[in-house]
This record gives C-alpha cells, sequence and structure tokens, in this order.
C-alpha cells in the first residue's frame, strides 16, 4: 500500500484514469521516445495540438506509479 494511504492501488481495467501532456519534441527538434506503461491496464497515448504545439497526451491510471513520476516532472 503507498504511504499515507488508506486503501490499496488500483491499476484495473475499471480504475479512475488522469492524462499529462508531455512534448513530442525537444529544443533540437527530435521527437521523445514513447514506452507503454506496463502497471497500468488503462494506459494509451494521443497526439494533441495545443494552441499550435504538438503534444504526446499519455493516459493511465491515477494510482499508477509512472503516471504519478510524469506529472511531477
Amino acid at each position: 500500500m503507498a504511504e499515507g494511504r488508506d486503501h490499496p492501488l488500483d491499476v484495473t481495467r475499471s480504475a479512475p484514469v488522469g492524462s499529462v501532456d508531455l512534448r513530442a519534441f525537444d529544443d533540437d527538434g527530435n521527437s521523445y521516445e514513447i514506452t507503454a506503461c506496463h502497471d497500468g491496464y488503462s494506459w494509451h497515448a494521443e497526439v494533441a495540438v495545443v494552441e499550435g504545439e504538438i503534444f504526446v497526451r499519455e493516459w493511465d491510471t491515477v494510482d499508477c506509479s509512472q503516471f504519478h513520476r510524469l506529472i511531477q516532472d
């Protein structure tokens, strides 16, 4: 169980999901490598254009440790 939580982590297919927008390209124009999450069953990614900038929007279960690392960066 995660520290400070009173219930087990839920990374099942029916778990709540959240998203985070990540830059698709670095400052030199090189694309970032995207790897699938193997812990959250609901993980998927899509390309999004926000105010003319291209992002990769990653969706994952909100309890997934990879999702938490992404939103903390």
